[in-house]
Order: structure tokens, then C-alpha cells, then sequence
């Protein structure tokens, strides 16, 4: 391998990690909040992939079925609930916030499809069309099991997937789909390397993200809620603040950095309705070298998952997800070294 190779593979590296840094970012979020491994994380961004490719072809996005079906649904257990505990006067507000606020992208996709709009457009309500894809589901399958263990958590958010892959089959069919650049040209690097502006963007994205992620828990009153529902859920009841908002609330953002991520990676690489799957197993694993609780060392593993699996694709095509995905094996037996044990606890108990 040459120098120059290396930069290549480097820069690709930095590309692939800006996204798996988003993802991870997302992941860490909602594990925190509410004790969820999100597993169809990677299908939203997917169906947010897909959504820009069929405004880029003027078709209504098949997305719209997929949120007023999942709307419908979460409504109906809404309402359903209200009635079982008879607080009928939060009725018109179940109306509005499970109704007809998932239904107003979708009125905006259906406006502008098949029109001249401007791509700034076209991207921001495909983005839209997805952020209430994952609220709708956890409100439908996940918050009536808010109190289960971890493991049983995971088997549904499990499921979902596999529910989200084959609804994503049904209305978006098996055809993958790729959408013009979002932004033009390239930069030259010293050596004469150029560096698409595609690429740039996507850095950039999560350099910016990352920013407004810190601010958001370190300014707003709701980053605090977010935080004070991580650390301790009770606690965090007792002065005031509603887990099951703060969940909403994590479901909705991390929704939105799906659908970011999914716009971003339309262009480079061609998106089917089961790709995301693969981009949340590989942000799993950069989430699980931050113990699911860091950013920092979320972001600085998603880096790294980003560089192996280039150079891994240089060295092996066939086997490079199976090296990304083996770098679980040295970070869980770390963890494991250096974590206290309960084992370990009760026998220094006993002395």
C-alpha cells in the first residue's frame, strides 16, 4: 500500500465514520433515555433515502402510507389508553399530536410531488417525512413495555426491524435507488487529491451535529431533562420531569439524525429498503466502544469503525464487515477486565 492509497482510504475512512458517528450519536441517545437498542434506526435513514429519490423522479414518496399507517396505529393505542383510564378531556390533544402532526409531511410530500421545487426542499421534507417513523413506533410497541428488562427491550426493538424491512419491501419494493449530490464540485488536496464536496458535506454534517448536540445538553432546559431522565429515571420523575416525554423527545431526535444521515448517503452509495441495517450495526458497535453512554468515546469509536472498515475493503471486500464487526470482541473483553463484577463485589462483601 502506498501513501497515496492511504490517504484515499483515509479520507473514505473519515467519510464513513462522519455517519456512523450520527448513528452512534442517535443510538447512545435513546439507550440512554429509555433503555432501548434501537435496532431499526438504519431503516428510517433508509426509508429517508428513499423518500429523496422518489421526490427526484416526481413520485409521491411511498413513506406517506408507511406514516399514516404507523399514525393511525399509535393513535388508536392513544386513544385506546384514554378511554381505559377515562381522561377523555386528552382527547383532542391525542387527536393532534398522534394524528395531525404526522400527517402534515405528508401533506407537504404530497403538494410538491411531481412539481419544480428546489432540492433544499425536496431534502428537508423528505427528512420531515421520517422524523415521526420511530415516536409512531415506540409509541406503538415500545412505550406499553417501558418498564421491561434490557433483553426484553431488545427482542421487540429486534422485531421492529424485522417489521420495518418488510413494511419498507411493501411500499417501497425491492429496487434500490441512488439521488444527485447535494452539493457540487470537489477540493484539491496537496498532492493533487481531490476530495468531492459530497464528502466535505458529510464531514462537515458531523462536526456541526456534534456541536449542536452539546449545546442542546448543555443549554436547553430540555437537554437537561434528557440528561436527568438518563441518569436516573426516578429522580427524575420526582422534581417534575415526564419520562415518557423525554422519551418522546429522544425517539424524535434521534429520528431526525436518521433521516439526515439517510440524505447524506443517498448519493454515494445506492440505498435498498434493508440498507440500513447494516449502517446500525456498525454505529452498535461504535455505540458499544462508548459503553452506550459516552458521546465522546461514541464519536471517537465511530471514527474508528469508519477507518477499519476502509482499510479492511482494501484488503478483503468479501470480508471487511466481518473485521468492523470483530472489533466487538477486544472492547467487550476490555470492558470486562476492567468493570467490577457482582461476583467479585459479594465475596469482598463477605470478608
Amino acid at each position: 500500500m502506498t501513501w497515496d492509497v492511504a490517504l484515499i482510504l483515509g479520507i473514505d475512512g473519515l467519510a464513513n465514520g462522519a455517519v456512523y458517528l450520527l448513528a452512534g450519536l442517535g443510538l447512545v441517545l435513546i439507550f440512554s433515555v429509555t433503555r432501548v437498542v434501537f435496532v431499526p434506526f438504519g431503516d428510517v435513514a433508509a426509508f429517508a433515502a428513499l423518500s429523496l429519490a422518489a421526490f427526484e423522479t416526481g413520485r409521491l414518496p411511498p413513506t406517506v402510507g408507511l406514516v399514516l399507517t404507523l399514525a393511525a396505529l399509535a393513535l388508536a393505542a392513544e386513544l385506546w389508553g384514554i378511554v381505559r383510564r377515562r381522561e377523555f378531556a386528552r382527547i383532542p390533544r391525542a387527536l393532534v399530536g398522534w394524528g395531525v402532526l404526522p400527517a402534515l409531511p405528508c401533506l407537504a410530500a404530497w403538494a410538491i410531488a411531481g412539481q419544480a421545487v428546489p432540492s433544499a426542499l425536496q431534502v428537508a421534507i423528505a427528512i420531515a417525512l421520517v422524523v415521526p417513523v420511530t415516536p409512531l413506533v415506540a409509541r406503538v410497541a415500545l412505550q406499553p413495555i417501558a418498564d421491561a428488562s434490557v433483553l426484553v427491550l431488545l427482542i421487540v426493538s429486534l422485531a421492529l426491524h424485522f417489521l420495518l424491512s418488510g413494511l419498507g419491501l411493501l411500499f417501497f419494493g425491492p429496487e434500490g435507488s441512488r439521488t444527485a449530490p447535494l452539493v457540487g464540485g470537489s477540493l484539491t488536496l496537496p498532492g493533487g487529491f481531490p476530495v468531492s464536496g459530497q464528502v466535505l458535506l458529510m464531514m462537515a454534517s458531523a462536526v456541526v451535529l456534534s456541536a449542536m448536540f452539546y449545546l442542546l445538553f448543555e443549554r436547553t432546559v430540555a437537554g437537561k431533562a434528557l440528561r436527568a431522565t438518563a441518569v436516573n429515571r426516578v429522580g427524575a420523575r420526582l422534581v417534575g420531569i415526564r419520562p415518557a416525554r423525554t422519551a418522546l423527545l429522544a425517539y424524535g431526535l434521534a429520528s431526525l439524525l436518521a433521516g439526515l444521515i439517510g440524505v447524506l448517503m443517498a448519493p454515494v452509495t445506492t440505498m435498498y429498503y434493508d440498507s440500513g441495517f447494516l449502517i446500525g450495526l456498525k454505529a452498535f458497535v461504535a455505540a458499544i466502544i462508548g459503553g452506550l453512554v459516552s458521546y465522546p468515546l461514541t464519536a471517537l469509536g465511530a471514527l474508528a469503525v469508519g477507518g477499519v472498515e476502509s482499510f479492511a475493503s482494501f484488503w478483503s471486500g468479501a470480508l471487511k464487515d466481518v473485521i468492523v464487526f470483530s472489533l466487538l470482541i477486544p472492547v467487550l473483553m476490555l470492558r470486562s477486565f476492567f468493570s467490577a463484577h457482582a461476583e467479585e463485589e459479594v465475596e469482598e462483601m463477605d470478608q
